[in-house]
C-alpha cells in the first residue's frame, strides 16, 4: 500500500490487524440492542450499556496510551484484543441487562488499550514525511471494517441467532489475538525511564498548544458527529422515512468517509495539514446546519456526503498532525488523549443535544452543533499560531 515492494511490510500487518480486530468487534453493533431487549432491557438500559462502554473507553485511553509508552505498544494491543474477545464471550452467558453492561465495560477496557497503541504503532513504523498517507490507509482499513462488521453481524443474527453472533465475534477476536502476537511489530524500544519521569513528561504535553488544538478539533468534530449518529434517525423518522432509508443516509456518510481517507492522506503529506482540518470542520458545520433545514431524501443524502468528506479531512489530518507534534516516546499518551477526545466528544454531543431537545427543535439543535464546529475551527487556528519546537517524530 505505502511502498511498491512485493513483501508484506510491518505497516501492512498493522492495517490487517486493525481491520480484523474492528471487523470482529463490530459484528456485535447492530445485535447488541436486539439481544439486550430479549433480556428485558428498555431503551434507557440499552443506552446505559452503550454509555458504559463509551465512558470506559474515554476514561482509560489516556492511561493506556501512557502504558504503551512505558512498556511498548505490543503488550497493550494484545491485551486489548484479548479483553474484547472475552467481553463478547461473556455476553453469551448474560441473562439480564446489568450483566451485559458489565461485559461491555470490559469491551471499553479492551478498546482503550488497543486503539492508542495501534495509532502509535503506525507512526513508529512509517517515516514522518509519509504520515498522512499512512493514517489515510490505516483509518481506511478500520472504517471499512466498521462498515462491513455491522452488515455481517446483522446477516449472522438473522441466519444463526443473536447470541451466536457474540460467539463468532469472540472466536474471531481470539484468532486475531494469536495473529497479532505472531506478526505485529514491536514499535519504538521500551522507554526505561522512571515512571514518575514519564508521567511528568506526559504533563508537559498539556503545554503543547498545537497538540491541544488538535485535541480540541477532535472534540468539536465528534460533538457534531455524535449529534448526527444519535438524532438523525429520530429526525428522519419525524419526516416520514423508514429505517431502510435512514440506513441509506448513514451509508452515504460512511462510504464517503472511507473512500476519502487515502487520497486525503496523500494530500496531507503535500499541503499544510492545518488547512485540511479547517476545510473538514467547515464541511461538518455546513452539513449539520443544512441537515435540519432539508426534508427530501436526496438532500439528506447530500448532507451525509458532505459530512463524510468533513470527517475524512478532519480525522486523517489530525492523526498525522498529532504524530508529528510529539516525540515517539510520548506518542502513546498523545494518541490516548486523542482516543479519549473522540468518545468524550460523541458522548457530549449526544447528551447535550438530548437535553436541549426538550426546549428547541431538531433544526436548531443541528445548527447549534454546526456552530460548535465553527467555534472549534477558530480556536484551532488561534492555538496553532503559537511558535514552538517542531518534532519530527523521533525519540
Amino acid at each position: 500500500m505505502i511502498n511498491r515492494t512485493h513483501t508484506i511490510t510491518p505497516f501492512m500487518l498493522i492495517c490487517l490487524i486493525g481491520f480484523a480486530a474492528f471487523f470482529s468487534s463490530y459484528l456485535r453493533i447492530p445485535v447488541m440492542p436486539l439481544f439486550a431487549a430479549t433480556l428485558g432491557a428498555g431503551p434507557a438500559q440499552v443506552g446505559t450499556i452503550n454509555g458504559a462502554f463509551m465512558l470506559t473507553t474515554a476514561l482509560l485511553s489516556i492511561p493506556a496510551g501512557l502504558l504503551a509508552d512505558r512498556i511498548g505498544r505490543k503488550i497493550p494491543i494484545i491485551f486489548g484484543i484479548t479483553a474484547t474477545a472475552v467481553s463478547s464471550l461473556l455476553v453469551t452467558l448474560c441473562h439480564q441487562p446489568g450483566e451485559m453492561a458489565a461485559a461491555y465495560i470490559l469491551f471499553g477496557i479492551g478498546l482503550a488499550a488497543f486503539a492508542p497503541g495501534m495509532m502509535s504503532l503506525v507512526a513508529d513504523v512509517m517515516p514522518p514525511q509519509q504520515l498522512g498517507k499512512a493514517y489515510g490507509w490505516y483509518t481506511t482499513s478500520i472504517y471499512i471494517a466498521m462498515t462491513l462488521g455491522p452488515a455481517t453481524g446483522g446477516y449472522l443474527a438473522k441466519t444463526v441467532g443473536l447470541r451466536q453472533v457474540f460467539v463468532v465475534s469472540g472466536t474471531l477476536l481470539a484468532l486475531v489475538t494469536i495473529l497479532a502476537f505472531l506478526v505485529l511489530p514491536q514499535g519504538v524500544p521500551r522507554h526505561k525511564t522512571d515512571p514518575h519521569i514519564i508521567i511528568s513528561a506526559g504533563f508537559e504535553l498539556l503545554h503543547n498548544r498545537r497538540l491541544l488544538a488538535c485535541l480540541l478539533a477532535t472534540v468539536g468534530s465528534c460533538v457534531g458527529f455524535g449529534v448526527f449518529l444519535t438524532f438523525l434517525p429520530l429526525y428522519a423518522a419525524q419526516q416520514g422515512y423508514d429505517p431502510a432509508q435512514v440506513g441509506l443516509i448513514f451509508a452515504a456518510q460512511a462510504i464517503t468517509n472511507v473512500v476519502g481517507r487515502v487520497p486525503i492522506g496523500n494530500l496531507a503529506d503535500r499541503v499544510d495539514r492545518r488547512r485540511l482540518v479547517a476545510v473538514g470542520l467547515i464541511c461538518l458545520s455546513l452539513a449539520l446546519a443544512a441537515l435540519g433545514q432539508v426534508v427530501q431524501l436526496t438532500q439528506l443524502l447530500e448532507c451525509a456526503v458532505v459530512m463524510g468528506v468533513g470527517m475524512a479531512l478532519t480525522f486523517t489530518a489530525i492523526g498525522a498532525l498529532i504524530a508529528e507534534l510529539v516525540p515517539a516516546v510520548q506518542r502513546g499518551l498523545a494518541m490516548g488523549m486523542y482516543n479519549s477526545c473522540i468518545y468524550l466528544g460523541m458522548m457530549s454531543g449526544s447528551t447535550i443535544m438530548g437535553l436541549a431537545l426538550k426546549r428547541i427543535s431538531y433544526p436548531a439543535g443541528f445548527a447549534a452543533a454546526g456552530c460548535a464546529a465553527l467555534i472549534t475551527l477558530l480556536l484551532f487556528y488561534y492555538m496553532m499560531r503559537q511558535k514552538q519546537v517542531h518534532h519530527t517524530g523521533q525519540a
